[in-house]
């Protein structure tokens, strides 16, 4: 009879190496708590990922011009630059 594991079609095999005593201690939690520790890495896993901070893209943010209506005076302002030559 064969064995065979059934993982979501959404799951991603990888390989982590881990300190020994963190496994240990890994163990000792998944146990307790009656989880494997797959699912606790994940947990885990998913926590920081959600916490960590997504990077900004270049600019974004880096400048204020001091106007709040900039976004509603944009063909009036297209229009000003485009008259001046302001850019290129």
């Amino acid at each position: 009879m064969q064995c065979h594991m059934w993982y979501p079609t959404h799951m991603v095999k990888t390989t982590v190496y881990l300190e020994s005593d963190v496994v240990l201690a890994l163990r000792r939690m998944a146990d307790s708590q009656g989880r494997s520790q797959a699912e606790l890495i994940r947990e885990a896993i998913q926590t920081h990922v959600k916490k960590a901070k997504r990077a900004k893209l270049p600019g974004i943010g880096e400048f204020d011009s001091g106007h709040t209506d900039t976004s509603e005076r944009a063909d009036q302002l297209l229009t000003r630059a485009a008259k001046r030559g302001g850019w290129r």
